[in-house]
This record gives structure tokens, C-alpha cells and sequence, in this order.
């Protein structure tokens, strides 16, 4: 079995190929640029270097959270496109599991910690099993049998050491979590410890292939579009959205302990052209707010790429959570895609991303009327595009599948 592997869950970004449990090679990077930036082209050198048919893989192994928002979703559009295109399984693997991997064979508690911020960690306990009584040697889940103390959580670094505390072991920690808490660790661990090497303290792709060989041959594997990262709490932007929201409600939510912080602050929606490189995050927002109607990532890619036709993009806090796209056909204007992540809904996001958009549409392809199609049944975008001055002026019947509904056309004839 030949597994392609993607880990983008932290700073760490790396890919691997494993075959009937070798590993072909492992290519990785922990520096400052994006994963974005990083995966693709690394993706397409280790292809070149071991001369390797795409088609020749069985499965796509990923990191399937907790980590980075961002990173997880890089990896999983990635992977789901992949997957998609080959027609062939997803094993998603949780992230902590295949840092503890590397680990194999360590006597003792294994304690992966990634930096969760907000004065918590992503953390998961675990201990290895040597059962193996010589009969069935080549076993390699029976060698390594890794047993789960405490399932993933994103907790203070004070609850999980209470818990080794409790268990009495040896452990061992590793993770970028472990210098931003090593002064709680040597303050609150009552027990022997360690830290991981260098070379095994980070995220690996090798060994979160050499899982996945074991979880595929479980029968751990999903289809493309079935598999969703894990995140285990809500991201930056839901929680300031949520927050927005109440405040606009007149109610007031008890802030957790870590939110108390006095420098804590709305973060600014920023609006810009998007490129390239924000077109994985785009196709999972797609999927999240149009379900079945999102359109692929090669349709996305290729819209994007098109010099008529021109992206917006709304972020925060390094997270899009709003796009929107004008393609120019014939002097006029084509709105293509308009959507924002719903915890972001009713705040004017979508209103100021397509007011832009058309501005600057109008600038860059000096398009006159403008016009869209929206679903006859979706009031609250009917709503938006009334307030920004579309009018309704035509009804294509049965123009929507799944479900059947007609298509309102709209359009904006001068300025808005």
C-alpha cells in the first residue's frame, strides 16, 4: 500500500510517502513562511524527485487536527482534492497520535503539547504496550500497541501535569507547546521528565504515514468528502464573532478565564484582492457555506487565475472568512460567488465586499450594469443584494438542483 502524507497542523509543514511500511522520503520545513506558500511546490518536488505516479497511491494520509485553523484547513482542502481526483480514500489522523508515534517504544507516559494559545495547550496522553510474545513478529500493530491515557484537549498546562501527577510515570514531552510552558512543567511535574529530541519534538509526516498504515489497514479510511478536519474549539473569529453578535444583542456572556486579558480586542476585517495562495481556504468556505453547490477547487483555481474576472477576500486574523468574485463579460459585470463563514453573517461583511468588489471590478475592467443569479427561496441574499441596489428583474425556472428552485436574476444598472 502507497500512502501520500500531509501535516500542516502546526509550524511544522511536511509531506511523505510511505509504501507497504517504508518510507520513500519526508520532506519538511518549521520556518516563517505560510503553508500556503510551502506545500504545493514541496508536494511537487517530492513527486518529481522519486519519479512518482499519482495514480499509484492507495491513500491520503493528513494530519486531521487539533492545530493551526488555518494550517488544518490548508491540508485538508489539499488532501480532499486530491483524494477526489484519484478516487481514492482520506485516512485522517489526529495530530497528537502521530507526534506520539514517533515516540514508539519510549518506557512511560508520551505527552505531545502543541501551543494553543490563550494560555492552553493542544495536549493528549499516551503510553505504548510492548504485547508482542514472539509469535507474530511481523505484526507492527502488535509491536507498537499505543494506548490513549487522555483523549485530545485543549486545556491549561496545569490540568494535564495534575493528571501525570496522578499517574505517577516517567514522561516525556514534546511539541512546540513545550518551551512556551516549560517554566509551568518545572514548577508543577512531581514526576521524572524529559523532552523529546530535536529531531522527533515536531510535527513528522514519516510517522504520521507509518499511522496511517496502521488505521488504514483497520479499515480507518473515508471518502473525500466525508472527512472534515477536527478542531476541538470554536476558531478566533467564531469566538469574536460570537461575541460581536451578543454585544449587538444587548447580552453579555461570563468570558472564560483566559479571554480576561486587557489587551484583548476585536481583530480588523481586512478586504483585499485574493491570489493564489488563498484558494484552499477558499474552496473549504465554499463548502462550508454551499454544501453540495460549492464548486470544486479546480473551478475555484481556475476563476480565480482567469485575468477577467477578479477575487475579493475578507480576513481576519489570518483566517478568510468572506469572499466574493466579478468575472467582466462583454462590459458588463458577472457576479460569480458571493459567500461569508455564518458566524460572520449580519455584521455587513457581505455588504462591504461586494460594494468593493463592484468598485473595484469597475476600475480594473471599466464593466458598466451589473448582475447576479441567487436562489429564489434565499431571502436573506435576495436582502443583501436589494440593499446594495439590485433589482429583480427575470426568473430562469427549475434553474437549481438539489433542490430543484428557480434562479432570480438580479441586476444594477449605473451607480449603487
Amino acid at each position: 500500500m502507497k500512502i501520500l502524507a500531509i501535516d500542516t497542523s502546526g509550524l511544522v509543514c511536511a509531506v511523505a510517502v510511505a509504501e507497504d511500511g517504508r518510507i520513500q522520503a519526508e520532506y519538511k520545513t518549521d520556518h516563517k513562511k505560510t503553508h500556503s506558500q510551502m506545500l504545493m511546490p514541496m508536494l511537487d518536488a517530492m513527486a518529481r524527485a522519486l519519479d512518482l505516479d499519482l495514480h499509484t497511491l492507495d491513500a491520503i494520509a493528513v494530519a486531521e487536527g487539533p492545530g493551526s485553523f488555518t494550517g488544518l484547513r490548508i491540508g485538508a482542502s489539499t488532501a480532499k482534492g486530491m483524494a477526489f481526483a484519484l478516487g481514492i480514500p482520506v485516512i485522517p489522523v489526529p495530530t497528537l497520535d502521530a507526534m506520539a508515534w514517533q515516540m514508539s517504544g519510549t518506557p512511560g507516559i508520551i505527552c505531545p503539547m502543541m501551543d494553543a494559545r490563550r494560555r492552553q495547550v493542544y495536549t493528549a496522553l499516551y503510553r505504548f504496550r510492548e504485547i508482542c510474545d514472539g509469535t507474530d513478529p511481523g505484526n507492527r500493530e502488535t509491536l507498537r500497541s499505543m494506548e490513549t491515557l487522555m483523549p485530545a484537549a485543549a486545556v491549561p498546562a496545569q490540568e494535564v501535569l495534575s493528571r501525570i501527577n496522578e499517574i505517577g510515570e516517567t514522561v516525556t514531552f514534546l511539541g512546540d507547546g513545550v518551551p512556551v510552558v516549560r517554566e509551568i512543567i518545572r514548577e508543577k511535574c512531581t514526576v521524572p521528565y524529559r523532552e523529546a529530541p530535536a529531531f522527533r519534538c515536531r510535527q513528522s509526516a514519516a510517522a504520521l504515514a507509518d499511522l496511517a498504515g496502521v488505521l488504514m489497514a483497520a479499515g480507518k479510511g473515508v471518502s473525500a468528502a466525508a472527512f472534515t478536519p477536527v478542531y476541538l474549539r470554536p476558531s478566533q473569529a467564531e469566538r469574536e464573532a460570537a461575541a460581536a453578535a451578543a454585544a449587538v444583542s444587548g447580552q453579555t456572556a461570563e468570558p472564560a478565564e483566559e479571554e480576561r486579558e486587557p489587551e484583548k480586542q476585536l481583530r480588523e476585517i481586512v478586504i483585499r484582492r485574493m491570489t493564489a495562495q488563498d484558494v484552499q481556504q477558499g474552496v473549504l468556505l465554499e463548502e462550508e457555506c454551499l454544501g453540495q453547490e460549492a464548486w470544486s477547487g479546480t473551478l475555484f483555481g481556475d476563476a480565480v487565475a482567469r485575468r477577467d474576472t477578479l477575487y475579493l477576500m475578507a480576513e481576519s486574523g489570518g483566517a478568510q472568512i468572506g469572499h466574493a468574485g466579478i468575472r467582466a463579460v462583454c462590459g458588463e459585470g458577472e457576479i460569480t460567488n458571493v459567500c461569508v463563514k455564518p458566524v460572520f453573517r449580519r455584521q455587513g461583511i457581505g455588504e462591504k465586499l461586494l460594494r468593493q468588489l463592484i468598485h473595484e471590478g469597475r476600475r480594473s475592467f471599466g464593466i458598466g450594469d451589473c448582475t447576479l443569479e441567487v436562489r429564489a427561496g434565499n431571502t436573506a441574499a435576495a436582502g443583501l443584494y436589494e440593499k446594495c441596489g439590485f433589482v429583480p428583474e427575470g426568473r430562469r425556472p427549475g434553474f437549481y438542483e438539489r433542490p430543484s428552485e428557480d434562479a432570480v436574476i438580479y441586476w444594477l444598472r449605473g451607480d449603487f
